[in-house]
């Protein structure tokens, strides 16, 4: 009993030494940045990175600036355009890649490359293919739109962009889920004669939702938070920067540009209020919508 005892205190000793550098790295990396952030939203910045408690001024003068809202609105946007289309079509790519078809290993590394390559190669060549003057895109339409200058499709173009960076990796992650799912299930779905929809709504949709929720989550996330896209997609000069600026984009803009690290601040603290909210929402509605009994 004692030995039982020992082996159990030193597995779990050895457990926290294997989860320490984990749990350090969390409160070095993630959690002091963000009390740090906190206590500045609640500041003034001042010469030679120094700040100066002044209350909740910041959050009133951000709450009342209507560039704060837009950008708010368009993040908010970016998200309803890009990620249930991406897993919509992520989806689709990974119900194609299960099946059996030949080159499967082949359109599976086709279709994971967009994240292997460097996001400033991909904004260059997209911003190629959407040129108003020479593009690929006003090229076949034999139209000259300003897809990242004119403020009706600068949001757009970016979302397409996203899409298509992310649709291999979720479909990959969405794979991995089906290939779990037993082909018995789909046998005796064809012995009752259910057709191929009905299969997908009744026995691919249930089994795969587990996975289909973490890459929502994971969607949601990247997508409330996106900056690079949008900041090597649009530059300053766009005169459509206004209606693609994201909150992150306006972050970098008032801490790295206009060195007000403490207006700054409180649009991240905004932002991760913003994301815990979706969060708690998404965590809520999984009860509903997806088993857990695969």
């Amino acid at each position: 009993m004692q030995n039982t005892s020992k082996l159990a205190r030193d597995g779990a000793k050895w457990g926290l030494i294997m989860v320490a550098p984990t749990i350090i790295g969390l409160l070095v990396l993630n959690i002091w940045p963000f009390i740090q952030a906190i206590y500045m939203s609640f500041s003034k910045s001042l010469p030679f990175g120094m700040f100066e408690f002044e209350g909740i001024e910041n959050y009133v003068e951000m709450f009342q600036n209507a560039e704060f809202w837009k950008a708010t609105w368009n993040t908010i946007l970016f998200c309803i355009l890009t990620v249930p289309v991406g897993i919509f079509l992520a989806l689709l790519v990974a119900v194609l890649l299960n099946s059996k078809i030949r080159g499967r290993t082949t359109f599976r590394a086709i279709f994971f490359l967009p994240m292997v390559v460097a996001p400033a190669a991909v904004a260059m060549v997209w911003k190629w293919i959407f040129n108003s003057q020479y593009g690929i895109i006003n090229t076949m339409l034999g139209a000259n739109v300003g897809w990242l200058t004119d403020s009706r499709f600068v949001l757009l173009t970016c979302a397409v962009v996203q899409i298509w960076s992310n649709i291999g990796y979720d479909a990959v992650l969405l794979l991995a889920g089906l290939q779990n799912v037993s082909a018995t299930l789909y046998e005796a779905a064809d012995l009752d004669g259910a057709s191929k929809v009905k299969q997908f709504f009744s026995i691919t949709l249930p089994m795969v939702s587990p996975t289909l929720f973490v890459v929502m989550i994971m969607r949601l996330m990247s997508s409330l938070k996106v900056f690079d896209l949008i900041y090597m997609m649009v530059d300053d000069a766009n005169p459509a920067l206004n209606d693609a600026q994201s909150l992150m984009s306006l972050f970098y803009r008032e801490s790295f540009i206009a060195g007000d690290k403490g207006y700054a601040s409180a649009i991240v603290v905004w932002t991760v209020l913003l994301i815990g909210v979706v969060t708690l929402i998404q965590f809520w509605g999984q009860k509903k919508w997806v088993n857990y009994e695969v």
